[in-house]
């Protein structure tokens, strides 16, 4: 007979970081920029990787209106965990995510790597680099078409 595995963790057993990155996760999901920012120290940069895609980097009031843009684009956004490595010391999780979402030019998928690193009370993210699929550089154009253009109608 197998040996039984480790209990899984209480609440008490996690970190307040994986927390903090577990409500990020779920901004995200419900696309809440007030959430999303609530979370983070005001002097925290977002870094959009590789370079080579020329993102700039997002302050914390840059993300929340591109969360808002994002969120009249994209319909039943998924953010999953798919791997997640935690350090306690230096205050860094590192997570593996894949993304779903309908949107009207097509259905998006995405994978992300997001290094966060958190304040010491573990409840503030103050360092967030982001890696995104270099395969999003057709995709996204297109998805900034469709915004415009839904802008525009509704300036009309």
């Amino acid at each position: 007979m197998a040996e039984p595995g480790p209990a899984p963790p209480t609440d008490s057993a996690i970190s307040k970081q994986r927390l903090t990155a577990t409500r990020l996760i779920a901004a995200f999901n419900a696309m809440d920029p007030d959430t999303a920012t609530s979370i983070r120290s005001p002097n925290c940069t977002r870094y959009i990787h590789p370079l080579s895609l020329g993102h700039s980097p997002q302050s914390v009031e840059t993300t929340n209106r591109s969360l808002n843009s994002l969120k009249t684009v994209f319909h039943n956004f998924t953010l999953r965990v798919d791997d997640l490595i935690e350090d306690l010391p230096a205050r860094k999780i590192c997570m593996w995510l894949t993304a779903r979402a309908d949107t009207e030019v097509g259905e998006y998928r995405n994978e992300y790597v997001w290094n966060l690193e958190f304040d010491e009370s573990g409840e503030m993210i103050v360092g967030w680099r982001e890696f995104v699929d270099a395969g999003m550089k057709d995709f996204f154009p297109k998805l900034q078409a469709a915004y415009r253009e839904k802008e525009r109608l509704m300036k009309e």
